[in-house]
């Protein structure tokens, strides 16, 4: 009984070396740093295990390995013999029973071992690895204390062999933006969080990727006043529009003054009176059109007015950036402020196909169909893609392949790409 109390009791210690290896490896540093402030016991401790694994490995490789030698030569004499001899009482040849009690033994220990040792305890580490990891956190600290010598020889060792092979023992980022992508994405599925909520998501990490030319409203798109119009069309174009801000031209539109907030040349008109435009125009921000959409957002938290005019290298006016353009790229476009809003930037069609808009943003695009885009590109929507891959102004009908799909050009309005209808390419 002594014997068999001593193998279970080596058994059970292996698996407390089992799940402190994983429990402490797959335990999230955030999460043990955030514990650790908080005060929890052990935390600290599992932290500093999790920054210098290597230490640690060694530390439990040290306990398995050598509660694997006590339990193979425990169990294959002293339980061997004590089977050996019940086998015997019952009158089995010892030619018999000897070898056959060795292999019971050493099956039944190695059963145990995998079950009890191994994965039931990485099982449960899974299920719970921060709470765990600091659980067992100040053991493993004080068993990698105690075997320190030898912990620094095997650790020394090993990253002795990775320099030989001139292997990067530097671990990667932690968290990249596809781990936090999959980890949205599980969370949908589990109904933790809305699908909406996941796109919003989505929207933020795709803004923090755009320059500010991906997201501002065009040139061609864009209301303006002309100062030197005839007071009568000032009129009409400011009753006319549904914008509380406008831009301000003298003349033409690289030639910006500012803008004027709408409000305060209708006042004027409502009492009869000609408004005094040039008093009323304010100085606008202006941004080059390469500036990230972070730094325009931070821009415009500052401006006296949030509306900026974006303008190239050259001095060209190319359009304007507002609050809404920002919210527009993280929660999708409205219909009221799209080139068309009687249409979706994008429909499934039942043959798996899709009609896209050509004023869609690529990124959004290429989640949707799934595809990779450049890290460096030269557009900033599906029209854009499009004329990059014909490299020339398509006409109606013409088709290109990229990426994997086959883009044809449905609908141009002038020179403008305004539906493209894109299917997988067959493999």
């Amino acid at each position: 009984m002594t014997e068999l109390i001593i193998a279970l009791a080596l058994i059970g210690l292996n698996g407390l070396f089992a799940l402190s290896e994983l429990a402490i490896v797959s335990a999230r540093k955030p999460r043990l740093r955030t514990m650790a402030e908080g005060g929890r016991s052990g935390a600290a401790a599992a932290l500093a295990l999790a920054e210098d694994p290597g230490r640690f490995l060694s530390t439990v490789q040290i306990g398995i390995t050598l509660i694997g030698i006590l339990a193979g030569a425990f169990s294959g004499a002293a339980l061997s013999r004590r089977l050996d001899a019940i086998l015997e009482a019952y009158g089995v040849p010892v030619s018999v029973s000897e070898p056959l009690a060795y292999v019971l033994v050493i099956g039944a220990i190695t059963y145990l071992s995998v079950i009890i040792g191994e994965l039931v305890p990485k099982n449960l580490a899974l299920r719970n690895a921060e709470g765990i990891a600091c659980a067992v956190a100040p053991l493993m600290t004080l068993v990698s204390r105690v075997a320190g010598p030898v912990v620094w020889v095997l650790d020394a060792s090993t990253k002795l062999i990775f320099r030989m092979f001139r292997v990067n023992t530097e671990p990667e980022a932690p968290v990249t933006e596809q781990d936090i992508k999959t980890l949205v994405a599980e969370a949908e599925t589990a109904g933790v969080i809305e699908t909406d909520e996941r796109e919003m998501i989505a929207g933020v990490m795709r803004l923090a990727d755009r320059a500010v030319r991906g997201i501002m409203t065009p040139r061609t798109d864009v209301e303006w006043i002309d100062i030197g119009e005839p007071d009568d069309r000032i009129r009409a174009a400011l009753l006319a529009t549904s914008h509380s801000r406008l831009p301000v031209a003298d003349g033409a539109a690289d030639n910006m003054i500012g803008i004027v907030q709408v409000r305060e040349l209708l006042a004027p008109l409502l009492r009869g009176d000609e408004p005094n435009l040039r008093a009323l125009v304010r100085p606008a921000l202006v941004i080059p059109d390469t500036v990230d959409a972070l730094d325009a957002l931070a821009e415009l938290r500052g401006a006296a007015v949030p509306m900026a005019l974006v303008h190239d290298e050259y001095g060209h006016f190319e359009g304007i950036v507002t609050p809404a353009d920002i919210l527009d790229a993280i929660a999708g476009a409205f219909r009221s402020d799209a080139p068309d809003a009687s249409e979706p930037e994008a429909v499934r069609r039942e043959d798996g196909s899709w009609l896209l808009a050509g004023w869609m943003p690529a990124d959004e695009m290429a989640d949707k169909l799934n595809i990779p885009l450049p890290e460096h590109r030269d557009y900033e929507t599906v029209a854009g893609l499009v004329l990059s891959a014909f490299e020339r102004m398509p006409l109606t009908g013409e088709v290109v392949e990229a990426h994997g799909w086959r883009f044809e050009v449905a609908d141009l309005d002038g020179r403008r790409i305004d539906k493209v209808l894109a299917s997988r390419v067959a493999a």
